[in-house]
């Protein structure tokens, strides 16, 4: 039951608000919401010593409070904040938690790179433009969706935490 947990609950929120953000620029509060009770459970059934769940919430919290002035400033969205700040208490406060933030820049910045050259200089089939995802992707007025960028660090980096090396 828990090797399906720590190998189902993770990558299905992860991916779905990759996605999620891909299709409809917009993470909901329930995908981050999952990611934290299925974190409790997880961390409860893996038998996680206390010093353990204050290694993970203070991965959480490090990774919430600066990512929240990037959403006062009007950088990033409240979802995107939630997600990654979720994510970051399945990784805990260790250096994977610095991999995963330098993959979420590295990613972000591809697929920004990525958007504003589709953006600015391609010019799309209409077919395509006429599916409301991509063409709310395409405008010039629409954000990043740096779910991607963020899900796609999570998944890299999931592999080497302490709850996942817990199958072993």
């Amino acid at each position: 039951m828990l090797t399906a947990a720590i190998l189902s609950i993770f990558p299905f929120l992860v991916a779905f608000g990759g996605i999620s953000d891909l299709f409809t620029m917009t993470i909901r509060n329930g995908v981050s919401i999952l990611l934290i009770a299925g974190f409790c459970v997880v961390a409860l059934f893996a038998g996680l010593p206390a010093y353990g769940w204050g290694v993970h919430a203070l991965g959480l919290i490090v990774i919430f409070v600066p990512f929240f002035i990037c959403f006062a400033a009007g950088w990033m969205g409240g979802g995107d904040v939630k997600f990654i700040s979720a994510i970051a208490l399945w990784i805990g406060y260790s250096q994977q938690l610095g991999i995963f933030i330098l993959l979420v820049a590295i990613y972000g910045m591809i697929l920004t790179f990525g958007l504003l050259l589709l953006r600015n200089r391609l010019i799309v089939p209409e077919f395509l433009l006429r599916q409301e995802w991509f063409a709310r992707l395409y405008s010039r007025e629409s954000g990043i969706p740096y779910g991607i960028a963020i899900a796609a660090a999570g998944l890299q980096t999931y592999t080497q935490t302490t709850l996942f090396s817990a199958l072993s």
